[in-house]
Order: C-alpha cells, then sequence, then structure tokens
C-alpha cells in the first residue's frame, strides 16, 4: 500500500486457529487491520475482544458485515462452517481470506468461487505451503529444470498428531462435518502438487480410520470415529507421471513431511521430522546424477524476513499479506476460490475412489 492508503479493515470469524496464527499474522502486517471479531457467544466475543485489543466485537454475524468498517473478513472456522459464513460475507460484498479446505464438497466449493467472481471480489485461500521459503526454493528449482525429466514424485506426510486414542472425540472426527486427515492435509498437499508439477489426470485411493472411537469430550463415552486418519492415493499427472502421496496423522514418531522428486538429472528433497512446527524444520537436498547428495541453500529473496515461535505465522503473514495488495490493486491470483475448487475436486474424487474399492477415477479437466 502506499503511504496515504488506509489499511484494509479485516474481520476474524473463528477463534481458534483464527487468534493463534491469523491474528498474529494480521496485525504483523501493514496493510491490514483487525477491526472486530466474531464469535456466536456474545460474552466470549466481547471477551476476546478485551483480551486482544479489538475493537469490536460481534455475536451477530449479519452485524458485523454490514460494519462499513469492515472490508474483508478471515473465515478460520472449521469446514463445515464455510459455505455458510464465506458465501454470506461474499454475498454482502467482503473480500475472503478462507481456511482449508475449502467446504465440505465441490459443489459448495464452485458456488463460493462463481459469487467471488460475481461480487468482483477478491479471494485468498491459506494454502501457506506456496510461501514458504524452501518449498519457493523448490519450485524455483524445478522451474530451472534442476531435476530433469521427472520421473516419479513421492510424497510422505506421516504425522502423530491423533495417534493418541484418548484425544476427544470432535468434528474432526467426522467425516460429513469435514474431518479427517484429507482434508487437513490433503487439501495443503493437492494444491502444492499442482502449483509444482500441474493437474493430474486421474486418481485412486484408499482411506482407513485406525482409531474407531474417540471419548467423548463431556460424557467420556466412546463414540464412533468415521474420518479417515490415513489416506494411500495415487495420482497420475497429466504429464504421464506418477505420484504416490501417503498421509496419516497416526504415526506415532511417524517420519513427517517429505516431497521427493525423482528425475533424469537428479533427485531433489524437501524434508522435516519436525513433528512440533509444519512449517520450520523443513530442508531441500538434491543428488544429481552419478554425485554425493549436498543441501541446497535458500537464496537470499525468499528467506523470511521476520519468524515466530509458531511456525505457521510467517508464511500465513505472506499470504495475507498476498491477498491484500490483490485487492489493493484488484487482481485476483494465486491461491484463490479457483485453487481451493481444485483442491476440493481431488479430495472429492478421493473419496469417490474408495467407496468404489480403490478404483482410478477420472480428473475432469473443465
Amino acid at each position: 500500500m502506499t503511504a496515504s492508503s488506509a489499511p484494509l479493515g479485516v474481520a476474524l470469524v473463528g477463534t481458534g486457529f483464527g487468534l493463534k496464527v491469523h491474528l498474529p499474522a494480521l496485525r504483523a502486517c501493514d496493510r491490514t487491520e483487525v477491526v472486530a471479531v466474531w464469535h456466536r457467544d456474545p460474552v466470549k466475543a466481547a471477551a476476546i475482544a478485551r483480551e486482544h485489543g479489538i475493537p469490536n466485537a460481534y455475536s451477530d454475524y449479519d452485524a458485523l458485515l454490514a460494519d462499513e468498517r469492515v472490508a474483508a473478513v478471515a473465515v478460520t472456522t472449521p469446514p463445515f462452517t464455510h459455505a455458510d459464513l464465506a458465501g454470506r460475507a461474499l454475498a454482502a460484498g467482503k473480500h475472503l481470506l478462507l481456511e482449508k479446505p475449502t467446504a465440505l464438497t465441490d459443489t459448495e466449493a464452485r458456488q463460493l468461487e462463481r459469487l467471488a467472481r460475481e461480487q468482483g471480489l477478491i479471494t485468498a485461500l491459506d494454502f501457506e505451503y506456496r510461501f514458504v521459503p524452501v518449498w519457493q526454493q523448490a519450485e524455483r528449482l524445478l522451474r530451472q529444470g534442476l531435476v530433469g525429466q521427472p520421473y516419479l514424485i513421492r510424497l510422505d506426510w506421516l504425522m502423530s498428531s491423533r495417534a493418541d486414542a484418548t484425544r476427544p472425540w470432535n468434528w474432526y472426527a467426522q467425516q460429513a462435518l469435514g474431518g479427517g486427515a484429507l482434508g487437513a492435509l490433503g487439501s495443503h498437499s493437492f494444491d502444492y502438487l499442482h502449483w509444482l508439477f500441474g493437474p493430474a489426470r486421474r486418481l485412486r485411493a484408499s482411506l482407513y480410520t485406525a482409531i474407531a472411537t474417540r471419548p467423548d469430550p463431556v460424557s467420556g463415552d466412546l463414540k464412533p470415529v468415521d474420518s479417515d486418519d490415513t489416506a494411500l492415493i495415487d495420482l497420475e499427472l497429466a504429464t504421464g507421471v506418477p505420484c504416490r502421496v501417503s498421509l496419516s496423522s497416526v504415526c506415532r514418531a511417524g517420519r513427517g513431511h517429505w516431497l521427493e522428486v525423482y528425475g533424469d538429472r537428479g533427485t531433489l528433497v524437501i524434508g522435516s521430522a519436525n513433528q512440533q512446527d509444519y512449517v520450520h524444520g523443513h530442508q531441500l537436498w538434491f543428488t544429481p546424477a552419478g554425485e554425493a547428495t549436498r543441501e541446497i541453500a535458500i537464496d537470499a529473496d525468499l528467506d523470511f524476513a521476520q519468524t515466530w515461535p509458531d511456525g505457521r505465522i510467517a508464511p500465513v503473514l505472506r499470504v495475507i499479506d498476498d491477498w491484500a495488495e490483490r485487492i489493493l490493486h484488484g487482481q485476483q491470483k494465486a491461491p484463490g476460490l479457483a485453487e481451493g475448487c481444485y483442491s476440493q475436486l481431488l479430495m472429492e474424487l478421493c473419496q469417490q475412489s474408495h467407496r468404489q474399492g480403490g478404483g482410478w477415477v477420472e480428473v475432469p479437466t473443465a
């Protein structure tokens, strides 16, 4: 923004992940100002506003959307609320920052994307891996042809975040509410695979639930879990390159987050075993054909200017800064709702493939 431009007035909708990550990122961005917060409980809304110095608190969502100080809304609530909350924000003429996954279904996601286009609004999906320096470095090297012609892509994201069977039952345990590893990890994975390597031609998937019950947080009674905690997926890219994806949230001492690209000129690997931070800890290595592996340094222009103990804040700040700049110039570009629709479509096709016994499903091109 120019020196004379007023910051973009943003309302924070969602006070879990939103307070931990989005609020400090929004405040660190000189293009945005948090002018309001929403919580369905008016007492909690007022208390959150007081604690965090947010000038306006709302429990009436329509009243928040009617506030002329609110030019944009950051929706950080669970996925089963996205179609309603994001849709109403767009209908009210508010620019939108939306947490992933986009919605519960491909239809809901496409409805949001169409509404944003009709309203002429700028949207952003929080696909933060596009904004992490090591991933940006990998993208730069792949565009330069470092690995040559890819032969195989392998993605392992094996975490222990839900390996404790006593972790309470909530929306994450319910497929109908958007819970599961596919939504949490697959949404990111499908976006950055598309960004780095292009679209998929077809896929097949098998989904599993290792921990079949979890205790109710109030009664302690065991309640059934029907969301996936493990997903095994094969993608065939439009280029013909095979890609194998393994996602899990129940791997004790799991491998962490790794992307391996095998090509005719060598192998490029991004990896991190750090399960305490989804961003910090990733490193990049390249093994040229017939030579020893070497670590790749991050170019200075890609590195973070500032980091926080919670590694997610720095890339989310970049998402927000990019979104606010696009609003200033009236430019819609990736990652927005269109990219969210693509990720949502692949998740839905994974569910379809699983229901059909894990067979191949074609990915529509239109």
